[in-house]
């Protein structure tokens, strides 16, 4: 196999005495899917966050194409080549799609300073083969503020890739969306990832979504790491099933209510 595209070795992070992520290492490869999963204060956030720069580690490293990201702040990261989606979509809500997405180019090119008077103009038809890439060139024109949330999600998808990141950190991707729009969402990231030969780390609490489009999956609790790999392994996992749920209920299934 060739050489991971992210390696986390040994990552670490306290806060006061508690140690929320505790020696977790994990790699992840060009053209993979994978989902990282635990119950409540499991430690994924932070795990998550330290990968993306927004939290600095304590210990540990984490390298990308064999180069380190340990120190660097989140816009360094992202000239390396690392893009990231949010849980709540953020866009310009009175910008049309396709600024939105010239917005982006605008920033990767390095002429944000200038925006106000360029952003319509530059690059466009970059500008909307991502809006194609992603299913939204017939709405380029629309303000963001009358798009379906689903619809958000999608252009959020193009801004994200407007600098051909190699890695994709997705939080949450598929956050106050219906089921059917979690599921198209995430076959179109599966489709771009094969096309574009990209890694793609994401967290979620759909567990449906997980377990359909994850290639691997990394299960936390209580900050380390207790399984990894492919999905029907970690869905038979006792251990997993025990501490990700509480109970012996298959992991692609609700979890009992209270009292039930």
């Amino acid at each position: 196999m060739n050489a991971p595209l992210l390696q986390v070795t040994g990552l670490g992070k306290s806060f006061g005495g508690v140690r929320a992520v505790d020696g977790v290492d994990f790699s992840l490869h060009r053209g993979e899917l994978l989902a990282l999963i635990g119950p409540n204060g499991a430690g994924k956030s932070t795990t998550f966050n330290m990968v993306g720069g927004q939290l600095a580690a304590d210990r540990g490293s984490v390298r990308l194409d064999g180069r380190p990201l340990d120190g660097l702040p989140p816009r360094a990261i992202w000239r390396r080549g690392v893009g990231r989606t949010f849980q709540i979509a953020e866009t310009f809500a009175s910008f049309t799609v396709a600024e939105n997405v010239q917005m982006a180019l605008l920033s990767n090119d390095r002429r944000l300073w200038s925006w106000w008077r360029r952003a319509a103009d530059h690059r466009r038809g970059d500008a909307l083969a991502l809006l194609e890439q992603v299913g939204m060139r017939p709405q380029a024109d629309r303000p963001c503020s009358e798009l379906a949330y689903g619809d958000v999600k999608r252009v959020e998808l193009a801004i994200a890739l407007a600098h051909d990141p190699a890695l994709l950190l997705m939080d949450e991707p598929t956050a106050g969306m219906a089921p059917g729009e979690r599921h198209a969402l995430m076959a179109l990231v599966r489709q771009l990832v094969q096309a574009r030969g990209m890694g793609v780390l994401f967290t979620e609490h759909s567990m449906d979504v997980v377990f359909a489009f994850a290639d691997r999956i990394l299960v936390l609790a209580r900050g380390r790491l207790i399984a990894d790999g492919p999905p029907q392994q970690i869905r038979d996992d006792p251990q997993v099933q025990a501490v990700y749920l509480g109970t012996g209920a298959p992991l692609d299934e609700p979890a009992p209510e209270a009292g039930a």
